[in-house]
Order: structure tokens, then sequence, then C-alpha cells
């Protein structure tokens, strides 16, 4: 079974990290695990599976991450996910929304505990790349340690040893997910408590981390960090990830050199017929807080749509930075 190194990893994020985005992060960060937008076992089994399951080479070490809850089809899906080529396959149990709920998974198997360890059961019987899970605290009125603590061993016995959790429990009923990242307070103190109960299992903590400094603090009590949305508005954080968390030489020491080296596989994919906006939005960021970022990001949000728009148009932009 594959060991992966998830000192540091970037959250899956709807809509966000598709495989256009992971390429853009891999450029900055040698060492992190990237992983996946959430694809539910339906979009598997019924669905296009080359628009769901495609990935660059570049990308290792790369996760899928599963939305489902049906032992036999999840085991299915990892399937699918180990002959294409996915370094883990993650099993979602933190997404809040309405419409996950509907479908029966997210958050609201954490109720279900024994249900996630059948899937595991089953996936892990299937495939040999490693099978994780990432969920909430809790839910609701169910926020406890002792629930918690439940989920995990009850989990952790059907063979999952990586467990990233979100500090944060959900509720189901009255917040949006947006609301759910925010309003809940952060609890990191029970993921630490965890890792001190569960010390052989890989417990990596999630939710309110911004800086490379934060990481550095929680790994003294867990095994790993994963960011999601700073690493997504802020990108130029995990051209640092390699030197401060790996001990390796970062790859990029220059903002406009990460650009340099995005534009020829810009180029590649629009000779492929993709269109320049569902590449050039994930780059929105990486001047963030230089004289001209704002120039450089509507420059680009403003055009990139345009039918001729192409690499020439990310130049230009660039060029608006001091």
């Amino acid at each position: 079974m594959t060991k992966l190194n998830r000192k540091f990893t970037v959250a899956p994020m709807l809509d966000w990290t598709d495989r256009h985005c992971r390429y853009f992060h891999r450029l900055l960060t040698k060492k992190s695990v990237l992983y996946t937008e959430m694809v539910t076992t339906g979009a598997l089994l019924h669905g296009d599976l080359e628009r769901h399951l495609r990935f660059n080479q570049e990308e290792h070490p790369v996760a899928l991450q599963l939305g489902g809850s049906e032992p036999q089809e999840m085991a299915e899906c990892a399937r699918l996910a180990e002959s294409y080529g996915y370094d883990e396959v993650n099993i979602n149990v933190g997404c809040p929304s309405e419409r996950v709920q509907k479908g029966a998974f997210g958050a609201c198997l954490m109720a279900e505990p024994d249900l996630i360890a059948e899937c595991v059961s089953a996936m892990q019987a299937t495939v040999n790349i490693p099978v994780t899970v990432k969920n909430r605290i809790g839910i609701d009125d169910q926020d406890d340690y002792a629930g918690l603590h439940h989920f995990v061993s009850t989990v952790s016995q059907a063979g999952c040893q990586t467990f990233i959790i979100h500090a944060r429990k959900a509720w189901l009923k009255g917040l949006s997910p947006k609301e759910n990242r925010e309003i809940p307070p952060l609890r990191y103190d029970l993921v630490y408590e965890l890792k001190q109960a569960f010390p052989h299992l890989e417990i990596i903590i999630n939710g309110g981390i911004t800086t490379l400094e934060q990481c550095q603090q929680h790994l003294q009590h867990v095994d790993g960090v994963m960011v999601g949305r700073e690493a997504y508005h802020n990108p130029w954080l995990l051209a640092q990830v390699d030197s401060a968390l790996y001990g390796v030489d970062d790859a990029f020491q220059d903002r406009k050199a990460v650009l340099a080296a995005f534009l020829d596989y810009v180029q590649a994919q629009q000779a492929a017929g993709v269109a320049l906006n569902h590449m050039s939005r994930h780059i929105l960021g990486l001047f963030q807080g230089m004289p001209g970022a704002r120039s450089f990001r509507r420059l680009i949000s403003e055009n990139a749509h345009k039918q001729n728009a192409g690499v020439e148009l990310l130049c230009n932009a660039a060029e608006k930075i001091a």
C-alpha cells in the first residue's frame, strides 16, 4: 500500500479543486497531497468517467474524494479510482449541504459510524490504495468528545488508518455550507485529544488554518494539516510549504516564474479545446497582496471568457504587477 506523507494537504473544494487547479497547485508545491473536489458514486457509476476521473500525471500524489454511503457502490468507485491511478480514496463525512444530505452522504453520516465502517471494509477489500475519511467533530447536538471518539474507534476498527478532521461541528439544519465553515466554533483541542487517544492512527487537522506558522503549531499535536480556502485564494502560501514543512527546496522563488510555467500548460490545454477561463480562474490570487494584484484579477476576470482569449491575456495581466 502506498505510504503518503500527508504533513500538508490541500482540501477538496467543490467547483474549485478541479484538474486545472491541481496542476497549478502542483507547480507551487511538489510535496503536498492534493485532493479532487467531491465526486458522487452516482456520477461515476452512471456518468462520464473520463470527465470526472482524468487528471494530469504531474498531480501525484493526488487523492479522489468520494461522496456516497452504499458499501458496494463505494467499493466499485474505489476500484475505478485505483484503475485511473489515484494514490488515495477519501470518504466525505463532512459536507453539510442539504443536497448532500438528501443523497445520504456527507456530514449526516457522522451519526452512522457502523455504515462508514462497512464502506471502509468493502473498499479496502477491493483496492490496495489507502482509504481515508474526512469528517467533522460532530453534528447538531452530537458534538461531545465521546461521540467523536466512538466514530473514530468504530471506523478505525474496519481498517481506516487516516482521519482528516474538520475541527468544527456541522449544523444539518439552519446553517448554509458557508455558515457551517464559519459559525460553529473551532475545537482544535478535541482533535488533539483524539490523537492522544489513538496514537497509532494518522490524524490530520482542518479548519481555519491560514498560515504556515499555524501549521507548524498544529504539527506539534497531530500528524498533518489540511488547508482549503486560504490555499485557493492565496496560492503563494503553497510555494513555501516544501521548505517550511518538508525540509526541501521550494520549486519557485518568484511568482511570475510560476505564471510562466503555467502558461505552457494553458497553451497545451487550449489546443485540446479547454476554454481559458476554466484555467485562469484558479490563478487570480497568485499575486495577492502585491501592487497591481487587483488590476491583474480584473483584466483576467473581465476577458478570459471571450472566444479568442489566450495566454497573451495572462501575459498582459502580469504586466500590471509592479
